[in-house]
């Protein structure tokens, strides 16, 4: 062995004992070193120990480590804990969706409806808004509709809960496996879609309807979600909701749906566009297919008979038709009575922007026909817009009210509202012209005026209708209007003046009648007083206003009804939501002027028809009044005439296309004039005609202005001052009077000068039928026969007598004025 020390082996760092093991509790010595051999087993021993004593204790031994594939399995333990904990998860995401998600308002589409317009026989006239929807309660959408809905929907709709789980999974998964694409929603889930939320389809939006349609079933009945859901579904032909479907496919109200018709519709909530059979003839197998799908359905809940299923057939569908807008007269009917609505503040604009009311108008729609009829027969029929410049510019306006009721039953605003919008029926932009004539004399009447030298006016007071007349008692300056076409008529009764709508006389009137007295009956009997151009002045009797058509024919409506006046409606009856009436005004009607003043206007006006300017509306073989009339430079021609069961105006105006002017009407139709007595007078005859077609005939029973029927000449006692002989006043100077029939003076030398008066020079009296001379006249002034000329003006052409022919006929009306008399008027006359 070698003396060397021998390396000594290290020994292992302890890991779980700290010091060396004793043996039969002797401890080890000190400094004595443990090899691994022997540790090991020393080791050992105590674990089987251990172990020992833990089986003894009851313990379970641990479970030995899972190895190879078992380890990706989970335990039962984990697939439990994991469960657990996910529906504890999902129960904390429910409860906090729940809570944080709220039922919000309607979405702005969903409630928009379009408002109805009937006619007054409860057809339907027009629809107007974007969107074509009416909402109705579900007691007005028929048991049939309503079950073949739920058939083809959601067929245990009042016996599941809001959502169905199972269903939205089988949806999912037909989905993605190419089955088609498929909702899996109810019917509430649908609605809820519809009238809450939009219509994208995001995880967001899905979120919000299983939250949304879980609150609403607790809110509301299955009812009430059935009904919403009918109301906001989509069935193409841009009709929304049952009811707008069934008249877009039907033209019949969601009420009347039968089985056949109602399976038809709720087989188009699943696709629209394709199920439209009109549309698209190809696809009719496959609707045929979803209609029997829905009938089948409903024979197997009990909701159809199966023998009456038996015998149903497939119901087509009417042809599709332009939408029920606002093409042809119904835009204009639209837009008067939405006017009317908020002008009387029954429903203000934003209200009707916002929709859903049902409005029954007064319109009758066989009157509204002759109406349209009319006016292509006689005006539209005749232009030649190709050849004849000015056709381009006619259009055609008119109104008709019942005059008893104040109702309007007809109207023609124009030739079409989608090409023509301007609606020419309560536009106030044209002259009115000699329509308003009639109310100056009803003026007259009802305020017992006189003319300026006393006298009673009455149909048969006498006035000078000499052209460009100047009035006499206006303080306003000088007015002297043309008559049409530059005619002078001399005397003439107030009758024949309306016969021949003579202005001078008118004006004369509206003087002595007092010019704002004649505004304040015009505004009585319905002018509006914001007429744009009614003023208090003699150029009101010419018809300088400009009322609308409508205006007008309230007017004469109360002329019709004996002075009666109530304001004209267009509505009967409103519903909103097809659930509350809307209160309309009361109607009130008032004695606007007396029925004498009326009755009296109105035998004046029935010369007119009988013998005067407006012989075409003899056409309608009726008892008939009325007025013609024709604007400044004929850019309008009117006529307003009555029978005892009708008040209707007219009116053909002119106006440029492009630039709105207004423009004259000469030529237009290949006529010369365009006048109130041609074109509006022949579309009143025969509306009226076709409008009464059937009703008896009727006379007016009229009670006239006591008097009225006596003859109102100028008089004969009007005092001269002597001392001036009346030179003064622009008269004679010796009180003669030339021949009536020659003009030839005689009498007094000292006379004056037949130039200078308009009258004779020999102070005797002319008689004026066979132009003799009468006797010698009073020195100290003349009458009125001998300061101006005669009752019957002596002639009215210039044949009688060279210079005194003007002094002739414009001396005997205003000769007899009370601001000069009867010289004043002889000198301006006899110099003019």
């Amino acid at each position: 062995m070698s003396d060397e020390p021998q390396p000594q082996p290290q020994q292992p760092k302890p890991r779980w004992a700290q010091k060396a093991p004793e043996t039969a509790g002797v401890p080890a010595a000190e400094g004595t070193a443990v090899l691994p051999a022997v540790v090991a087993p020393a080791a050992e021993a105590p674990a089987a120990e251990a172990s020992a004593a833990e089986g003894a204790a009851g313990k379970k031994p641990k479970r030995p480590a899972r190895t190879g594939w078992k380890r990706i399995i989970p335990t039962w333990r984990t697939v439990l804990g994991t469960f657990i904990l996910g529906v504890i998860l999902l129960a904390g995401l429910f409860f906090l969706g729940y809570s944080m998600v709220k039922i919000p308002s309607a979405n702005a589409f969903a409630i928009k409806q379009s408002n109805v317009y009937l006619y007054s026989d409860g057809s339907q006239l027009a629809r107007d808004g974007e969107v074509n929807r009416e909402i109705i309660p579900l007691s007005q959408v028929s048991k049939d509709a309503q079950h073949a809905v739920l058939a083809a929907e959601d067929r245990d709709f009042y016996t599941e809960s809001a959502v169905d789980p199972k269903a939205m999974l089988r949806a999912g998964w037909n989905t993605a496996t190419g089955k088609g694409k498929q909702s899996g929603s109810t019917i509430t889930q649908q609605y809820v879609k519809n009238y809450y939320l939009a219509q994208e389809q995001t995880v967001t939006r899905k979120v919000k309807e299983f939250f949304i349609a879980i609150k609403l079933d607790r809110n509301e009945s299955k009812d009430e979600i059935l009904q919403g859901y009918l109301n906001t579904s989509y069935f193409g032909r841009n009709a929304y909701g049952i009811q707008a479907a069934a008249q877009a496919y039907y033209g019949i109200d969601a009420s009347e749906l039968d089985p056949a018709k109602a399976a038809y519709l709720a087989a188009l909530v699943n696709a629209p566009s394709e199920y439209d059979v009109v549309a698209h003839p190809e696809n009719k197998a496959a609707a045929e297919a979803r209609w029997n799908y829905v009938l089948n359905g409903m024979v197997k809940k009990g909701w159809l008979a199966e023998s009456k299923r038996a015998h149903l057939t497939f119901p087509t569908p009417k042809e599709k038709t332009v939408a029920i807008g606002k093409s042809g007269q119904r835009g204009y009917a639209i837009e008067a009575v939405n006017q009317y609505l908020t002008s009387n503040k029954i429903i203000s604009a934003d209200e009707l922007e916002a929709g859903g009311y049902r409005i029954t108008t007064t319109l009758q729609k066989s009157k509204q026909d002759a109406f349209v009829k009319a006016v292509d027969d006689q005006v539209i029929s005749k232009l030649d817009k190709k050849n004849r410049k000015v056709d381009n510019y006619v259009r055609a306006a008119g109104a008709s009210v019942d005059p008893k009721t104040g109702k309007v039953v007809a109207m023609y605003g124009g030739i079409d509202f989608v090409k023509q919008f301007t609606n020419g029926v309560t536009r106030r932009d044209f002259q009115v012209g000699s329509t308003f004539k009639p109310f100056v004399f009803t003026s007259a009447v009802q305020n017992h005026s006189e003319t300026q030298d006393g006298r009673v006016i009455n149909p048969n007071t006498i006035y000078d209708g000499t052209n460009k007349r100047p009035v006499q008692g206006w303080s306003g300056g000088s007015y002297a209007p043309e008559n049409e076409d530059q005619g002078s008529y001399g005397d003439v009764t107030v009758r024949a003046a309306t016969d021949k709508s003579i202005n001078s006389v008118y004006a004369q009137m509206a003087v002595d009648v007092g010019s704002d007295k004649v505004k304040q009956t015009a505004i009585d009997l319905g002018i509006p007083a914001t007429t744009p151009e009614l003023v208090a002045s003699p150029s009101v009797a010419l018809g300088v206003a400009r009322a609308s058509v409508l205006d007008m024919a309230e007017a004469y409506a109360t002329l019709a009804n004996h002075g009666r006046h109530g304001t004209y409606t267009l509505v009967d009856k409103i519903t909103k939501d097809s659930k509350s009436d809307v209160t309309l005004p009361d109607e009130r009607t008032s004695q606007a002027v007396s029925r004498e003043a009326a009755d009296t206007t109105t035998s004046v006006l029935q010369s007119v028809v009988d013998n005067g300017t407006a012989s075409a509306a003899q056409a309608a073989g009726r008892p008939a009044a009325g007025k013609t009339g024709t604007a400044e430079e004929d850019t309008a021609a009117w006529f307003a005439g009555y029978t005892p069961d009708l008040a209707t105006v007219v009116s053909v105006m002119g106006q440029d296309p492009v630039t709105a002017k207004h423009k004259s009407l000469y030529g237009a139709m290949g006529l010369e004039r365009v006048n109130g007595g041609g074109p509006p007078a022949e579309i009143w005859a025969q509306f009226t005609e076709q409008a009464l077609k059937g009703k008896p005939v009727t006379d007016f029973d009229l009670q006239l202005q006591p008097g009225s029927d006596e003859s109102q000449a100028p008089s004969t006692e009007v005092p001269v001052d002597p001392t001036t002989g009346g030179m003064d006043t622009g008269g004679t100077t010796d009180g003669t009077t030339s021949d009536p029939s020659t003009g030839t003076p005689s009498g007094d030398p000292t006379g004056a000068d037949p130039t200078t008066d308009g009258g004779t020079t020999d102070g005797t009296t002319g008689d004026p039928s066979t132009g003799t001379p009468g006797t010698t006249g009073d020195p100290t002034g003349g009458d009125p026969t001998t300061d101006g000329g005669v009752t019957d003006g002596g002639a009215t052409d210039g044949s009688n007598g060279g210079e005194t022919d003007a002094g002739t006929t414009e001396g005997t009306t205003d000769g007899n004025g009370g601001d000069g008399g009867a010289m004043t008027e002889g000198t301006t006359a006899g110099t003019g």
